[in-house]
């Protein structure tokens, strides 16, 4: 018996010996890798395959693929003196007003290797002058090509070789809960990049721009980020980052950004015509609520109804009146103002358009032609970044 017992004493021994060995000279062979901190305590790893496994889940492949692309954008206006500040006792009282340069800190995409960049109108506002830093430190000056007030985006250029240019994706294909990253420079503190999901999609009704058609998502955007990119889990910009809803300055979880498509179509206007070209019918839209149907004696539920028609205007000229209800415009369906507002400045000015239109218990057609959009004047509101 005791012979048994020291046998197996023995090869217990041999066995311990030899895991000792194969751990210490041979991690991978138990599927363990061996390690230390500082060479003085020794650590077991996870094998390459775990290593792996937790990466597939990463969206650093996304942010490596579209971070290059993001420039961090500076500007500086030149200060403006009051009208007394050369007055002595207004100096004596006041000090010297507006001396100092106003300085601007945003961000923007570049979208093309011949050097075009996409931003927020409201980053390069007024600016008297653009530095454009990339990425890899280098710097441009920046060229306004043209902007848009009335979706708040802006294109310019600068001249560097061997640019890095985002690739556009898709932002009509987003579904609420895909993932996104924000890229920007937020404070001026560098690139910084943040994950979060599609919130909504359509959002409108803001106040923030005239054509609205908001991305909202929870990825941190803070001063700095406007005219970033938002992008996909691939690395392809879905939409620029434009505002926050904030009652403190930073983000409280609710961004927007403008959609790709709404920025390709103003970034292939400005760069071919130097402007963005909108219709206009010069109406008063306002949507169809039950005070107001009762009021004008309709019969419908949906549509826009058109409470005033500028006289002289394209759809006065072509018998639209107050009280009649806009339901479509040629093929796209209407069902509230946001959905007008985008049909009709999609319409190319002096080509007709068939209106779909209810008037009291009457259905009828009539053919629009537009004219050309007027400027609007651009708004400032509480939570866009710069």
């Amino acid at each position: 018996m005791k012979r048994t017992w020291l046998l197996f004493a023995q090869a217990v021994t041999v066995l311990l010996a030899g895991y000792f060995v194969v751990a210490t000279l041979k991690p991978d062979w138990i599927g363990q890798r061996s390690g230390s901190l500082g060479g003085v305590v020794s650590v077991l790893e996870a094998p390459p395959a775990a290593l792996n496994a937790v990466a597939a889940g990463s969206l650093s492949g996304a942010a490596k693929k579209a971070s290059p692309a993001v420039v961090s954008i500076n500007t500086s206006k030149a200060a403006r003196r009051h009208p007394r500040s050369d007055d002595p006792w207004f100096r004596f009282f006041f000090g010297d007003q507006g001396d100092q340069p106003q300085m601007g800190l945003g961000s923007g995409v570049i979208v093309s290797a011949d050097g075009y960049i996409l931003t927020n109108n409201h980053v390069v506002e007024g600016a008297d002058e653009i530095e454009v830093t990339l990425n890899d430190s280098r710097q441009a000056r920046g060229k306004v090509i043209g902007t848009d007030p009335d979706t708040d985006l802006a294109v310019l250029k600068i001249e560097l070789d061997k640019l890095p240019a985002i690739v556009l994706g898709n932002s009509d294909s987003l579904q609420v809960g895909d993932q996104v990253l924000a890229i920007g420079n937020p404070f001026g503190v560098g690139q910084t990049v943040t994950s979060g999901i599609v919130s909504a999609l359509g959002r409108n009704q803001l106040g923030i721009n005239t054509f609205e058609n908001f991305i909202q998502t929870d990825a941190a955007i803070n001063p700095g980020n406007s005219g970033g990119a938002l992008v996909d889990v691939n690395g392809n910009l879905e939409g620029i980052n434009t505002a926050i809803y904030s009652r403190s300055g930073g983000s409280m979880g609710i961004g927007f950004a403008i959609p790709v498509s709404t920025a390709k179509l103003v970034l292939e206007s400005i760069v071919k015509e130097g402007k963005v070209t909108r219709g206009w019918i010069g109406v008063e839209p306002n949507n169809l609520s039950t005070e107001l149907a009762e009021t004008f004696g309709v019969k419908t539920r949906t549509g826009v109804i058109i409470t005033g028609v500028l006289q002289d205007g394209p759809a006065a000229k072509a018998g639209i009146r107050p009280g009649d209800v806009v339901t479509g415009v040629g093929d796209a369906e209407v069902r509230n103002v946001q959905e007008l507002l985008t049909a009709v400045s999609g319409l190319k000015p002096g080509n007709a358009t068939r209106f779909a239109l209810q008037r009291g218990n009457d259905k009828l057609e009539l053919d629009v032609t537009p004219g050309l959009r007027p400027k609007t004047p651009v708004r400032r509101v509480p939570g866009e970044t710069e």
